[in-house]
């Protein structure tokens, strides 16, 4: 199936703040150079802001992760869950009609959609709110026929009740997904008859339909808010130095006991030892020591220069953390040398972080100290 941007495109794209903060963070997942690993994750939560993907988002999403256009939209023609076309601003239906599904009923709930809908697959309807597909198997066999509407599936349905739940959100209730004939899950309609002691009790719905239920994003536009941002993996910057200060913290009482009455004079050379040796880490630190204030410290604006010197524009790109995008960006702000790097102070970090888009990295990837020995070996 060939799939094409649609015609009518908007003029324009942004993530809204809250998005734009996740979009940023799912990128530090990934390592320098491999950020266009992230790609997938970036055009879902553009597709979700506005419902599809345009053409301004793909290029957005291009343009954040340094990739020219045409391999975002490769990615984005070639996975059929990216919408390239516009749908309804209530919900887009997703009905499965593989196998267990369409022994179960899924041609009915297809004749319902193009009833209440629109006759074909992929058009709005008429008053814009809804427009719905039949897509391949959703994984929720056990409770055929079902459909994905919004975030959510809503199983085990009928076509009567699919023309209440289109009918309802044209009204604009949500109704509560997952089963819809009282099941709590996946057991027998009549309750379980084998792991009976499994059996919840703790919610009044199964896991999936309570966390919708409690964020409340069934069946919305998603801008970022419903939940707060959470990056564990980015444990790597300043938390994890909490673990080395626990260390630092826990060797303490033991100078203690070397001190006490009771200690012998040996005991308390060896415990000295351990001392001498926690020194040497942070001396190694030093040179980081410029950056890891930034974020705190006021701007000072560092020497730029206008051009390159006559020897000709260093490789930016051999610094750790610097790819072809953000090599430029230095060069605009003035910047062509490995011995203008290494000499950013504190005051100067916070000038050039304030200027870039991903904050943080220059402290991150030990911009000051990899510079300093670039321009040495030079």
């Amino acid at each position: 199936m060939l799939r094409r941007l649609h015609l009518d495109q908007p003029a324009s794209f942004a993530f809204t703040p809250d998005n734009l903060a996740w979009a940023e963070a799912q990128i530090t997942k990934y390592p320098e150079g491999r950020q266009a690993s992230a790609i997938i994750p970036l055009l879902w939560r553009a597709q979700e802001q506005e419902g599809w993907l345009t053409r301004k988002a793909i290029e957005t999403v291009a343009e954040m992760l340094g990739l020219a256009y045409m391999r975002a939209l490769e990615v984005a023609s070639f996975y059929f869950m990216f919408q390239l076309q516009p749908v309804g601003t209530v919900a887009h239906i997703q009905v499965c009609g593989t196998t267990s599904c369409m022994i179960c009923g899924a041609e009915d709930l297809v004749a319902v959609c193009k009833e209440k809908i629109a006759s074909e697959p992929h058009e709005v309807s008429a008053d814009g709110k809804f427009s719905w597909e039949e897509v391949e198997c959703l994984g929720s066999c056990s409770n055929a026929p079902m459909a994905q509407i919004g975030k959510d599936y809503y199983e085990d349905l009928t076509a009567a009740k699919m023309g209440e739940l289109i009918d309802a959100l044209g009204r604009g209730e949500v109704p509560l997904p997952g089963p819809q004939n009282g099941r709590y899950a996946a057991e027998p309609l009549k309750g379980l008859t084998t792991l009976t002691e499994m059996d919840s009790g703790k919610h009044q719905y199964n896991a999936s339909v309570q966390l919708a239920h409690d964020i409340g994003d069934t069946v919305k536009r998603i801008d970022g808010t419903e939940i707060p941002l959470l990056a564990p993996w980015q444990g790597s910057g300043k938390t994890a130095k909490k673990p080395a200060a626990k260390k630092a913290a826990a060797k303490k009482p033991a100078a203690k006991k070397a001190a006490a009455p009771k200690a012998t004079a040996k005991p308390a050379a060896k415990a000295a030892k351990p001392a001498a040796k926690t020194a040497k880490p942070a001396a190694k630190a030093t040179p980081a020591a410029k950056a890891s204030a930034a974020s705190t410290a006021t701007e000072s604006k560092p020497r730029t220069m206008s051009a390159p010197r006559k020897s000709g524009a260093d490789d930016l790109k051999l610094i750790s953390g610097v790819g072809p995008k953000l090599e430029g960006v230095l060069n605009e702000l003035g910047f062509w040398h490995f011995d203008q790097i290494s000499k950013w102070g504190v005051g100067e970090v916070a000038w050039v972080d304030s200027r870039l888009k991903f904050k943080g990295r220059i402290e991150r990837d030990g911009w000051i100290a990899q510079a300093t020995k670039l321009a040495a070996e030079k």
